[in-house]
């Protein structure tokens, strides 16, 4: 069998660019990596191509001549790629997005407007929770997710976007929010809370961070499909909930709830961009939409670098 496109284009940046650690930085991969690759394929075609010494590595005669005769074969392969390249861009540019809520609701609405004036694509976008976004991903509804917390990953590609902290707000009424003591898990245990639902990334968080302190919660007074909904609710008088911090920035800020102070609880989460494919989204607009989300959520979004 003939030696993979990728093993053969590494050995040619090995020839291009005098060696190893140079050509795997150039293919996004460790030294070792490169190395382990190049042994590969070696073995695949049974021959020596790489000399390796305390000095640095080179080409054997055998492997320059080898890069000489695939040197046609990966100039097909990019014809090949930019040809492909072409269909999608020819293709309808609409982008299926399925996001959690927090990021649906706090993050995209801004990126999506910037995402249109640079005619990155044409989006469309469902908001539902981590555990539904990661289904839609799986079975090819959805071309790119952002999810939020703990999610299994299992078999797609996956690269974390940025962290969102989980607050528990309550009414101003509340007697939490009158409390001077820091809440610690114990208190948490006493109380049924409000939340959202089983399979928000949201209530995932929360819960195992009481797990990980030794409580176990108590099942919710309430539950809500929505965060809008869970917000109204515990502004309205219900039980205390969990939110992300950005969810409820707009009501803390206009006094209809108070965020009161936990200790002890890991409550830091990350969002996270999933995809069907490779180490990186397909290149064009899903690709282009991962960095702006990447951006939005940077404290400095000016230093936010593309996903390359």
């Amino acid at each position: 069998m003939a030696p993979d496109l990728a093993s053969l284009r590494l050995l040619a940046d090995i020839a291009r660019l005098g060696g190893i650690a140079a050509a795997g930085r150039a293919h996004g991969i460790t030294q070792q990596s490169a190395s382990e690759r190049l042994r590969a394929l070696e073995a695949d075609v049974g021959l020596d191509l790489v000399t390796r010494g305390r000095s640095g590595s080179a080409l054997t005669p055998t492997g320059r001549l080898v890069v000489e005769w695939s040197a046609d074969l990966l100039a097909r392969a990019e014809d090949l790629d930019e040809a492909l390249a072409t269909l999608r861009r020819d293709r309808s540019r609409e982008l299926r997005v399925h996001a959690s809520l927090t990021v649906a609701e706090t993050v995209l609405p801004r990126v999506l407007v910037r995402a249109r004036r640079e005619s990155v694509a044409d989006v469309t976008l469902h908001a539902t929770n981590s555990a539904a976004v990661v289904d839609a991903v799986r079975s090819g509804a959805a071309d790119l997710g952002f999810v939020e917390g703990p999610v299994p990953l299992e078999g797609l590609g996956h690269r974390g976007v940025g962290v969102d902290e989980l607050v528990l707000v309550a009414a101003p009424d509340d007697l939490w929010a009158r409390r001077r003591r820091l809440l610690v898990a114990e208190d948490l245990a006493t109380r049924a809370l409000s939340s959202r639902e089983e399979g928000s990334g949201t209530r995932r968080v929360w819960e195992a961070a009481l797990e990980e302190a030794g409580v176990v919660p108590p099942p919710p007074e309430a539950v809500f499909d929505t965060t809008t909904a869970l917000l109204a609710s515990v502004a309205a008088g219900r039980p205390p909930a969990f939110v992300s911090r950005r969810s409820a920035a707009h009501l803390v800020d206009a006094g209809d709830l108070v965020v009161v102070t936990t200790t002890g609880l890991a409550l830091r989460r990350a969002l996270t961009a999933v995809w069907q494919g490779g180490r990186l989204p397909a290149r064009g607009p899903a690709r282009d939409l991962v960095t702006l989300v990447a951006a939005a959520l940077r404290p400095d979004p000016s230093q936010a670098t593309p996903v390359t």
